[in-house]
């Protein structure tokens, strides 16, 4: 089957799916859509096929993209229609999760398969309404339960939601805890790199105005005699008075002119 007559059908498919579909999916629809059993599409042939689709619709000339995402493609809109695109339907985009709901979500993505008390183990509180949020949400799914701890209790795992709501087409897609903290600590050496800088500055600074002030006392201490010396000048107190006691005795050191 030939790639020109088998891309049309998938393109189709993507759009009017409901949920993303992977590329088994494609060729299974595609084979029972055609009927062709000597000449049926392989999964070689699907897979160069959705590369060239995602080729044409990544061209700024379209709004929308091919992306694999949910665990299966689908044809979304690109990010720069956002604010366009939430027009339509404002209140499902302005939703957002609570903190407790995210914290609670983020240790179910890392540990699943989890148990609540597990969950409630790591966090410290209770988790009842924020693990009933994300159900609702259809963003946590049931999985089961565990056999093996007292009670058998009920086991959380993310759902395909999950990962169409975060734009990851597998848990595995999700950032890697080591390079969160990495982020994290080169973040903090950034800080405490400018504060080192700015209370650098900040003491070179008042260096320089103490350097000043005391340069301005000297300068404020002498005078010129009329052959052209320096000398002291009077002496002036805190209070910016003449301390006569100093002038006195700066006059008793200065040499008397001798009687003729």
């Amino acid at each position: 089957m030939e790639l020109s007559q088998i891309i049309p059908h998938i393109e189709a498919l993507i759009f009017a799916s409901e949920k993303p579909l992977t590329n088994i999916d494609l060729v299974e629809l595609l084979n029972n859509a055609l009927g062709f059993i000597d000449d049926r599409a392989t999964l070689d042939q699907v897979e160069a096929a959705v590369e060239g689709i995602g080729e044409k619709y990544s061209a700024e000339f379209y709004a929308f993209e091919l992306k694999q995402s949910g665990g299966g493609w689908q044809f979304l809109t690109k990010k720069e229609f956002h604010k366009t695109v939430a027009q339509l339907n404002g209140d499902k985009f302005l939703k957002r999760l609570s903190i407790a709901a995210l914290e609670t979500l983020a240790i179910i993505a890392y540990k699943q398969p989890i148990t609540k008390s597990e969950i409630e183990a790591i966090r410290g509180v209770n988790c009842d309404y924020a693990v009933q949020k994300l159900l609702e949400k259809d963003l946590v799914v049931i999985a089961g339960r565990n056999e093996d701890a007292v009670g058998k209790p009920l086991i959380y795992t993310t759902s395909k939601s999950f990962m169409d709501y975060f734009g990851i087409n597998s848990t595995d897609d999700l950032p890697k805890i080591s390079e969160v903290m990495m982020e994290e600590l080169v973040q903090a050496t950034v800080v405490a790199q400018a504060a080192v800088v700015d209370e650098m500055l900040a003491t070179e600074t008042l260096e320089v105005r103490v350097e000043e002030t005391t340069a301005i006392e000297i300068d404020t201490n002498l005078i010129a005699t009329p052959d052209g010396e320096i000398e002291e000048s009077a002496a002036v107190n805190a209070n910016g008075e003449i301390d006569e006691s100093k002038q006195d005795k700066q006059e008793e050191e200065q040499p008397q002119d001798s009687e003729v």
